[in-house]
């Protein structure tokens, strides 16, 4: 096979990190097997995910993504992702635009710059089911479930810090109640009136990550449901940054749902694979 030359830009959205590849010639196909190496914090690069900028097949959106996870599968949505993305577009084409929309495999994002920080309005949230009881080896759980663009499981715990974040995250993850696909499996820890500390196991990475997006904003939209919080809410994750989430609730539905936080450049490069 013909060494390739890629040209990245490693991104970190509030601890949750990127490979960005501009991909709007067209040239770059990558194997699963390729996504895994570059994603591998010890032969890699190191991600979480890969990102590829692509022209939207057609006019819906300004720009179009092509998202892998770090073992290499496709993920329809990323919320910290999502944030990266639109500030790399903004680099490389020159956009000037305050707001741009992407194509994903969840839909149509729109994106809205503030400085280093982006507020990305998500699609609508869908599929909430509160309070399922799930046996676990800790004993039966009352789960919730919201799917905003991933499938997220949220689970309450008195203290995050003491989560059994990987052991159980990924027993829920790949729980017989999730199947066929699984579920992002997040543990949530009240801290006060719409504040909330949230630690994420990701499908996809099968660990746990400094922050999700997708993840926090289920999370707070779960603890609207389960708490009585109301917009916004703000969410602390692991890697110390906060997120805030906005939305509007009407008639039992969720709706313009917004997720804003850092979107920061970490430093770029070129890799032969």
């Amino acid at each position: 096979m013909t060494p390739m030359t890629l040209d990245f830009v490693k991104m970190s959205g509030a601890g949750n990190d990127f490979i960005l590849l501009d991909n709007r010639d067209g040239r770059i196909s990558l194997t699963r097997e390729q996504v895994v190496k570059l994603c591998h914090r010890q032969f890699g690069i190191g991600a979480d995910g890969l990102m590829l900028l692509v022209p939207c097949p057609d006019a819906q959106a300004d720009w179009a993504w092509t998202f892998y996870n770090s073992d290499g599968s496709d993920a329809e949505m990323c919320g910290n992702g999502a944030r990266c993305f639109a500030r790399y577009v903004q680099k490389v084409t020159g956009w000037t635009k305050p707001s741009l929309s992407f194509l994903s495999l969840a839909g149509v994002i729109s994106a809205t710059f503030e400085g280093e920080r982006v507020t990305i309005r998500l699609t609508a949230p869908h599929g909430l089911r509160l309070g399922e009881q799930v046996p676990t080896s800790a004993g039966t759980l009352s789960v919730n479930s919201l799917n905003t663009g991933v499938p997220h499981a949220v689970v309450f715990v008195p203290d995050a810090d003491q989560a059994m974040v990987q052991k159980l995250g990924a027993e829920i993850r790949y729980h017989d109640h999730f199947k066929p696909r699984g579920t992002n499996v997040n543990f949530a820890q009240v801290k006060g009136p719409n504040h909330i500390r949230v630690r994420t196991y990701e499908r996809g990475v099968e660990g746990e990550t400094l922050a999700c997006g997708t993840g926090v904003t289920a999370s707070a939209l779960v603890s609207a449901r389960v708490h009585g919080f109301t917009s916004p809410v703000r969410v602390q994750v692991q890697g110390g940054d906060e997120l805030h989430i906005a939305f509007n609730d009407h008639d039992g539905a969720f709706s313009d749902v917004r997720l804003n936080g850092p979107a920061t450049f970490v430093f770029e490069g070129r890799i032969q694979l």
